[in-house]
């Protein structure tokens, strides 16, 4: 069953608002990590499923997507019945795999409270083995993509995780050639 491919989509894709739970928050006053990615996680659902990427889709043609890395930076915290919107970027993609970039912003001032950079495979569900997207999907990325392009490349892009200045000395001293 071919889906059509969406006329459009926006740039970057805007998630329905969601709360953070009591149940989220950690005796620090804040929320939890986890419960980032449980935003995240949602929001991702919500604009995949506009590629037709949906439980629908793994029950009619038994096939998903999986995450398979994740970079997560946390800019501030989120408090209890803050209510929050998720933006969904997406980067790049090929024949089997997405490369997504996402925001948890705060819903009526805007701040930053997280990003996730990601990148997740298409998955054949019968052999559990990543698989080429169907045209339909593919298309549907296509479009995604042309929508996205325009869009700034974000700064935490690549990002690599390390001690400041400690990394630069480690590049620098592999730039040279010399090893420690």
């Amino acid at each position: 069953m071919e889906k059509k491919t969406p006329a459009f989509f926006f740039a970057p894709f805007v998630s329905s608002t969601m709360r953070v739970e009591p149940a989220w928050i950690d005796y620090n006053g804040h929320m939890n990590m986890a419960y980032y990615h449980v935003l995240f996680d949602r929001a991702l659902d919500e604009g995949f499923s506009l590629l037709g990427l949906d439980q629908e889709y793994v029950e009619e043609r038994r096939a998903s997507f999986f995450v398979a890395e994740i970079h997560t930076l946390y800019k501030r915290e989120l408090k209890v019945h803050n209510q929050v919107r998720v933006t969904l970027q997406l980067v790049d993609y090929d024949e089997k795999r997405v490369h997504y970039y996402m925001e948890i912003r705060h819903a009526a001032e805007g701040w930053i409270a997280a990003t996730l950079e990601g990148l997740s495979l298409h998955v054949d569900m019968e052999t559990r083995k990543v698989s080429p997207f169907p045209e339909d999907i593919a298309a549907n990325l296509a479009v995604m993509k042309a929508s996205h392009a325009g869009l700034a490349k974000p700064q935490a892009l690549g990002r690599i995780i390390g001690v400041p200045g400690k990394l630069d000395k480690h590049e620098a001293l592999l730039a040279s050639g010399t090893r420690h």
